[in-house]
């Protein structure tokens, strides 16, 4: 078994083809099975043949930068699950993370979300900016915020206002 790619975003979400060799190949009525397991989390993913030699899932979102054991699983009515093969497979940190966590951590710092207008200026193409912006609303979506975090700070906190309530001054933020 070959995976492709070979690593994934801490968040996950992109596509994994699973090449399959001649060892690997089972017979055409085997459901397949993704497992990775890592150091502290396990994640189990369904496949999608494409074809005799070929599936693909999508990597799953996890909780720490590390090279994890990647094991495919084979199913077969009758028959108890079976490991078919194994292959290593990395989580990363990647610059739309990065920015999630810089956005994260500047919530209510106009003096630090002032350098994003650099973005502006000198950030990707426009043809990469709605791929970009999906990254990070995806990265952002994996962080471990405290339940206290929100958008406008901790003064915003601090000071009691309810952004949920209809009858206050805020309307809906959307964010990502």
């Amino acid at each position: 078994m070959k995976l492709n790619p070979q690593q994934a975003p801490l968040y996950g979400d992109c596509v994994v083809t699973v090449l399959l060799s001649e060892e690997d190949k089972v017979e055409d009525d085997a459901v397949f099975y993704l497992v990775f397991s890592g150091s502290t989390l396990h994640h189990c993913t369904s496949t999608r043949k494409v074809s005799s030699d070929t599936l693909e899932t999508i990597a799953p979102g996890h909780d720490c930068c590390e090279t994890v054991k990647v094991l495919l699983c084979a199913s077969k009515e009758g028959l108890p699950v079976f490991v078919v093969a194994e292959e290593d497979f990395r989580f990363i940190q990647d610059e739309a993370y990065d920015a999630a966590q810089f956005l994260a951590t500047s919530a209510g710092n106009q003096q630090a979300l002032n350098f994003t207008r650099f973005l502006d200026r000198s950030g990707p193409p426009s043809t990469d900016v709605n791929s970009l912006d999906e990254k990070v609303s995806l990265a952002f979506r994996h962080l471990k915020l405290p339940a206290e975090w929100n958008v406008l700070g901790t003064d915003a906190a601090s000071h009691g206002k309810n952004f949920s309530d209809p009858q206050s001054e805020f309307g809906i933020l959307v964010f990502g």
